[in-house]
């Protein structure tokens, strides 16, 4: 008991990391071991993204409507001038917050699977650059984690560059979650979000996209190495407007964390996900991890496989106002060939065989 006592005292005297230090110094009982506890705050860390992905846009939009019915409207009533007033917030920078991209929880996020940045070749702050990131997998672990938090350093790996990971304009819409996405330095994956950032906001900007988006987690299962790309030519353009360079990104592993049911591209539930993927702006894909008590069940917590994301080597892109199609042409196939031989230039070294090739869709 006096043990107890003691370790309750230095936790009110420290800080998070001293919670572990006296919870280690507790009598050893099974569940509350060292390793256990920090498994299961990591556990708690990943699972939280996920329910905030699933359920806090759609949760706090009724949360606000219901406070319209009681007597809190004045609170609802006061949020919902601000939205009107904050609106176009998202479209010009946003407002990101260092303090919540280095929250503790996201280093938690990180050593769950473990998540893990790999830079190829230096980029210069004096240029603006469009990310392509590959492949979606099904809720981008690897690109929030490294992009939309500090959890692996990026600004130590990339010293003058400033990341904004482009998610659905959609989102931006929500209450609150809208405010939780920007303070990560996330932004609307359109037009005029991305055309601000790249030539409103001087340079050092890396706007990341992921190229192949909610179509291309309709195929994301263990073993796939394929990447929606071949029709996908819209951020090269952008890129040549601006005079902004391409960097292919490729995140191994980002595959392997849930398992999917994929149908045929002829059934017809692979015609209802396509067209709810239309309307909703993202689609509805059957998945499963593991369970959150037995690992052995079915749930929403990823599996631990590792994620490794690696930035490849910038391809210098000219301003043209007006590419033309060739010119458009010309840099996406100059973009699909830099990211297949960084795909073949770091296979073996994260789990992947000599034999295994990127598919290009």
């Amino acid at each position: 008991m006096k043990t107890i006592l003691a370790a309750y005292s230095g936790v009110k005297k420290g800080s998070g990391s001293s919670i572990l230090s006296a919870l280690h110094d507790l009598p050893s009982v099974p569940w509350l071991t060292r390793s256990k506890i920090v498994k299961h705050l990591q556990v708690i860390s990943v699972l939280q993204f996920v329910i905030t992905f699933l359920a806090m846009g759609i949760g706090c939009s009724l949360l606000l409507m219901y406070m319209f019915c009681t007597d809190c409207w004045v609170i609802a009533a006061i949020y919902t001038a601000w939205l009107i007033y904050d609106w176009n917030t998202p479209k010009q920078g946003g407002r990101r917050s260092t303090w919540v991209r280095n929250w503790t929880v996201w280093k938690y996020f990180r050593d769950y699977f473990p998540i893990r940045l790999i830079e190829t070749h230096n980029l210069l702050p004096s240029r603006n650059y469009i990310f392509g990131y590959h492949p979606h997998g099904i809720f981008c672990f690897g690109a929030f984690c490294n992009f939309g938090t500090e959890a692996t350093g990026f600004s130590k790996i990339f010293p003058g560059i400033k990341p904004s990971l482009a998610t659905l304009a959609g989102n931006f819409r929500l209450p609150v979650l809208r405010d939780y996405l920007m303070s990560g330095g996330i932004c609307p994956v359109n037009r005029n979000s991305i055309d601000y950032l790249l030539s409103s906001n001087g340079t050092g900007n890396a706007v990341v996209i992921v190229i192949g988006g909610a179509a291309e987690s309709l195929d994301c299962t263990p073993g796939m190495n394929s990447v929606t790309l071949k029709n996908r030519k819209g951020f090269v353009k952008l890129a040549l407007k601006q005079g902004a360079d391409l960097v292919p990104v490729y995140s191994f592993g980002e595959n392997e964390v849930y398992k999917q049911l994929i149908f045929g591209d002829d059934s017809w539930w692979r015609t209802i996900q396509k067209r709810l993927q239309k309307i909703l702006g993202f689609a509805p894909c059957l998945f499963h991890g593991c369970g959150l008590f037995f690992p052995e069940s079915w749930g929403l917590v990823p599996y631990c496989k590792p994620i490794t994301t690696v930035v490849g080597e910038p391809i210098t892109v000219p301003k043209i106002e007006e590419p033309s199609q060739d010119v458009i042409d010309m840099y996406h196939a100059m973009y699909i060939r830099s990211l297949k031989s960084l795909f073949d230039n770091y296979k073996t070294r994260f789990g992947l065989n000599e034999s295994d090739t990127l598919q290009i869709q």
